[in-house]
C-alpha cells in the first residue's frame, strides 16, 4: 500500500498528471489481492525494482494496487505479472496506460474476501473434527485408529484446500530469494505433519493436530484481516456507491434515460426533485436547493439558480433543474475525491521507515532464531528445562516433563508462527485508511501520509485574507443618512442609480438593498463619470454617487457633516461612496469584503491548538488590520505581492523552524502554498491552488483547518500506538517462544490477535474523532 510520498497528484480540475520525464515510459497498474501489509508490499516493490527498465514502483495496500513505470516501448504486462507471481503473490489484473478503476478494485477485494472465507470453511470443518477427536483421546480414553483419522483429516487442511495456496506462495518466495509470511507458516505446518507420520512406525507424540490447527488459524487470520481492512477502507467503497446510475438527457428534442457512463460534456440533463445529480455541471434553467452533504459535509441544502455549479452525486431537493454537463467520468469531483483518498491511503509516512527497516530483516531473523531454538533444545534440554518448570506455575500448556526432541520441535515451530511482521506492516496503512476516510466524509482531503506527520508539528498558521478569512466579494455593510434623510430613501436612491452599472461595488449596493427589502426604481439619464462615480435621475431628483473628490468638483455641499462617519468606515477597511441629490450630500453607503461567519471561531480553535496565526495579504494595511482585529489574528503582513508571499513564508520558516502551514484559495496563493511545510487549499478556490496544496478543504470553511489538524494529530497518534504495540509484541513473544513458554497453537492465535489489534486500534479513530466533532472541542495532542 505504501508508495513514495510526493506532493503532486491529480488536480481537482480532473486533468491527470502524466509523466513527462521520458516519452518512452509506460505506466502499468497491477492488482495484487494478497498484498495485505507493508511487509508484503516491500517484497513486491523489491521484486519489481530488480527488473530491467523499471523506473518506479508504488504500492497501495488499501486498493491492492501496484503502479509501475517502465522504460520500454514493448508491452511488459506479462513480465511484470510473472515477477510478482514468482515473489509469491497472485495477480488479479494488469492494466497498461490507465489507472485501475476503483469499482473494479472493490469487486476484486470482495472476491478476495469470499475466497478467504471459502478456504477458512473448507479447512475449519476437518480441523474442528480433529479437535473433537483429540480432546477425548488425550484426557479420557484413547480413540481407536486416532493417528490414521488425524492424518486423513489434516491432509486436506495442510496440503490441499487450505494450505496449497500458502505453500505455493512460500515456494515462489523462496525461489525468488525473498521471505514472506507464507514461508513462516509453511515451515510451521509442514514439518509437524511429516514428523507426526513417524508415529505410524515408532511410538511418539503426534504433531499433525498442531499442523492442521496452525494452518486453520492462519486462514482465520487472513479472513479476519481482510474483513477488518475492508471496514477500514470502506470510505472509498461508500463513495463509489454514491453516484447516480442513470441520467435523463435532452437530445434532439427528446428526453432519454441513459447510463451515466454515456454522458458527454455539454449534454443537457433534466434533474427532477429527489433525483441525484448525474455528473458535475452548471444550471441553465430552474432553481432549487441541493443537498451537497456527501461532497462537503454541509448538512444545510445549498440554493442553486441559473449559472450555479452543481456536483455529481448530490441530491436535488425540490425544484426541477436543467443542467449542462461540464465534467464526466474520471474528471468529476467525486472521481477526484476517490483518487485523492486512494492516494492518501497509499502514501508513506516518514515514521514508517523504522518499520520498513525492521520488516525487511524480520523473516530471515525469525528463521535463524527458530533454528537456534531447535538446536539448543536438542543439545541442552536439561539446561533449559528449569525455565519450563518455572513457567508451568503460570502457563497450563507448558509441559516440563516432555522429551527433549518434542520440546525442540515445539519451541522451533512456536517461534515461526508467533512472529508477525504483518502487525508492523499494518500499523501505518490501516491508520491512514481510517483517517483519510474520516477526512473524506467531512470534506477534508489530505493528500499524503507525509502531510499528516508534518501537520501535527505545525506552530504557525498563515492565512490569506480575501476568500479565506473573508467572503472574497463586496457586500453592503452600512448606510449612514444625513440629517432629514431616511436610510430607506437613501438606499433606494443609491440602488436605483447603481442598478444601471455593472461595477462590483454597484452590484453589492443593489444586492444589499434587495436583501433589506428596498426596491430599485427606473433611472433616466444614467452616465459614468471618469471611473470616479455615476449619475442619473430618479423621479424628480438628480442623483450623483462617487468619492469626495468627485463631489467637491461638482460643487456638492454639506459634506462636512459626514466626515466623522466617513473616516470611521474607511478605518474599518470599507469602500465608501457618497450619495448626493439636488446639490447636497444625502448620506454614505459602505461596501466591504465581509468576514466569513466562521472565521473568528476558526482562529479561536487555532489558538487552542497552540498556533501562532498570521495573515498575509496584498490588501492595504488599514483594511487588513480591521479584519485581523475582528477575528483575533496575532500578526499581520499587509501589502504583500504574490511573489512576496513566498519570501514571507520563508522568513516565518526561519523564525519557527520549518513548522509553517498556509491556507489560501487563489491562483496567487499557489507558490506560497507550495513553499509552506503544509499547504491548505480552500475548496472553493482555484484549481491551481488546490493542486499546489497538501490538504484541500472541500467545504471552503476555515473551521475545516482546525478539524484537519485534529484529524492529523489523532491519525498520527494511532500510527505511533500501532508501531509501539506491534514492536513490543514481537520483542516479548519471540523470546518466550524460543525458551518453550509458548505452545505453537497459542502462538498462532496470538499472531492473528496482534494483527487484528492493530486494525482494531485504527478503527477506534472513528469513535475518537466522532467524539471530538460532536463536542465541538479541540483535541490536545
Amino acid at each position: 500500500m505504501l508508495g513514495s510520498a510526493c506532493r503532486c497528484s491529480l488536480p481537482v480540475s480532473g486533468v491527470p498528471v502524466m509523466s513527462t520525464i521520458e516519452s518512452s515510459i509506460s505506466e502499468y497498474e497491477l492488482t495484487v489481492p494478497g498484498m495485505g501489509s507493508d511487509h508484503c508490499a516491500g517484497i513486491v516493490r523489491q521484486t519489481l525494482q530488480r527488473l530491467e527498465g523499471v523506473a518506479e514502483v508504488r504500492t497501495n495496500i488499501a486498493s491492492h494496487h501496484v503502479s509501475v513505470s517502465v522504460r520500454s516501448g514493448a508491452d511488459d504486462s506479462q513480465r511484470l505479472r510473472q515477477a510478482v507471481e514468482r515473489a509469491g503473490y497472485d495477480v488479479a489484473a494488469v492494466r497498461r496506460g490507465a489507472a485501475a478503476d476503483e469499482a473494479d478494485a472493490a469487486e476484486i477485494e470482495a472476491q478476495y474476501l469470499a475466497q478467504a472465507r471459502r478456504r477458512l470453511w473448507i479447512a475449519g470443518v476437518p480441523a474442528t473434527l480433529i479437535m473433537l477427536l483429540m480432546v477425548p483421546h488425550m484426557f479420557w480414553q484413547p480413540v481407536p485408529g486416532y493417528l490414521a483419522m488425524v492424518a486423513v483429516l489434516a491432509f486436506p487442511v495442510v496440503f490441499l484446500f487450505g494450505g496449497a495456496a500458502t505453500h505455493k506462495a512460500a515456494w515462489r518466495s523462496l525461489t525468488n530469494r525473498t521471505l514472506n509470511m507464507d514461508v513462516l507458516i509453511s515451515l510451521g505446518s509442514l514439518p509437524p505433519y511429516f514428523i507426526g507420520l513417524v508415529g505410524f512406525i515408532f511410538p511418539m507424540t503426534s504433531f499433525m493436530e498442531m499442523a492442521a490447527t496452525i494452518m486453520t488459524f492462519h486462514l482465520l487470520g487472513r479472513y479476519l484481516e481482510a474483513k477488518a481492512k475492508g471496514r477500514a477502507s470502506q470510505a472509498i467503497r461508500r463513495l463509489l456507491t454514491l453516484g447516480a446510475k442513470t441520467a435523463r438527457v435532452e437530445r434532439d428534442g427528446t428526453e432519454l434515460e441513459l447510463p451515466v457512463g454515456e454522458l458527454q460534456p455539454g449534454d443537457i440533463m433534466v434533474i427532477r426533485p429527489g433525483d441525484k445529480v448525474p455528473t458535475d455541471g452548471e444550471v441553465v434553467e430552474g432553481e432549487s436547493h441541493v443537498d451537497e452533504s456527501i461532497a462537503t459535509g454541509e448538512s444545510v441544502p445549498v440554493y442553486k439558480e441559473v449559472g450555479s455549479p452543481v456536483i455529481g452525486a448530490t441530491i436535488n431537493k425540490e425544484g426541477r433543474l436543467r443542467v449542462r454537463a461540464t465534467r464526466v467520468g474520471r474528471d468529476t469531483f467525486l472521481a477526484q475525491v476517490i483518487r485523492l483518498v486512494d492516494q492518501a491511503q497509499g502514501s508513506r509516512v516518514p515514521i514508517q521507515e523504522f518499520a520498513d527497516r525492521m520488516t525487511g530483516r524480520f523473516v530471515p531473523l525469525v528463521v535463524l532464531i527458530s533454528l537456534l531454538s531447535l538446536a539448543a533444545w536438542l543439545l541442552f534440554p536439561e539446561t533449559l528445562r528449569p525455565i519450563l518448570y518455572w513457567g508451568a506455575q503460570f502457563l497450563p500448556w507448558v509441559n516440563p516433563q516432555a522429551d527433549g526432541p518434542v520440546l525442540a520441535i515445539l519451541a522451533a515451530v512456536a517461534v515461526l508462527v508467533i512472529a508477525c511482521p504483518c502487525a508492523l506492516g499494518l500499523a501505518t496503512p490501516t491508520a491512514l485508511m481510517v483517517g483519510s476516510g474520516i477526512g473524506a466524509e467531512r470534506g477534508i482531503l489530505i493528500r499524503s501520509g507525509e502531510a499528516i506527520q508534518t501537520f501535527k508539528d505545525i506552530k504557525v498558521m498563515v492565512l490569506d485574507k480575501t476568500g479565506t478569512i473573508t467572503r472574497g466579494e463586496p457586500r453592503l455593510t452600512e448606510v449612514v443618512a444625513a440629517a432629514g434623510v431616511s436610510e430607506q430613501h437613501l438606499l433606494h436612491l443609491a440602488a436605483s442609480v447603481e442598478n444601471a452599472s455593472e461595477h462590483p461595488i454597484a452590484r453589492a449596493i443593489v444586492d444589499g438593498a434587495s436583501e433589506r427589502g428596498v426596491a430599485a426604481a427606473e433611472v433616466t439619464g444614467f452616465r459614468s463619470i471618469g471611473a470616479r462615480g455615476v449619475a442619473g435621475r430618479v423621479g424628480d431628483e438628480q442623483i450623483l454617487i462617487g468619492n469626495r473628490r468627485l463631489l467637491v468638483e461638482q460643487g456638492i455641499t454639506a459634506l462636512e457633516s459626514l466626515d466623522e462617519s466617513l473616516q470611521r468606515l474607511e478605518a474599518r477597511g470599507c469602500t465608501v461612496v457618497i450619495v448626493a441629490g439636488d446639490g447636497r450630500a444625502l448620506g454614505l453607503v459602505a461596501v466591504a469584503d465581509t468576514v466569513k461567519g466562521e472565521s473568528a471561531e476558526a482562529v479561536r480553535g487555532m489558538h487552542k491548538l497552540g498556533l501562532h496565526v498570521v495573515m498575509i495579504t496584498g490588501d492595504n494595511e488599514r483594511a487588513a488590520r480591521a479584519v485581523a482585529e475582528e477575528v483575533g489574528i496575532d500578526e499581520v503582513q499587509a501589502g504583500v505581492l504574490p511573489e512576496g508571499k513566498v519570501d514571507a513564508i520563508r522568513q516565518l520558516q526561519a523564525r519557527y523552524g520549518n513548522h509553517v502551514a498556509m491556507v489560501g484559495d487563489g491562483i496567487n496563493d499557489a507558490p506560497a502554498l507550495k513553499q509552506a511545510n503544509v499547504g491548505i487549499a480552500i475548496g472553493a478556490g482555484a484549481d491551481v491552488a488546490i493542486e499546489a496544496a497538501d490538504v484541500t478543504l472541500v467545504r471552503g470553511e476555515l473551521t475545516g483547518v482546525v478539524e484537519a489538524m485534529q484529524l492529523s494529530r489523532s491519525t498520527f497518534d494511532k500510527i505511533v500506538q500501532n508501531l509501539i504495540w506491534a514492536s513490543a509484541y514481537n520483542v516479548a513473544a519471540i523470546p518466550m517462544a524460543a525458551v518453550g513458554l509458548l505452545h505453537p497453537m497459542i502462538g498462532v492465535i496470538a499472531m492473528t490477535a496482534s494483527s487484528l489489534s492493530v486494525i482494531g486500534n485504527s478503527l477506534l479513530l472513528k469513535r475518537r474523532f466522532a467524539r471530538i466533532g460532536q463536542a465541538g472541542g479541540v483535541h490536545e495532542a
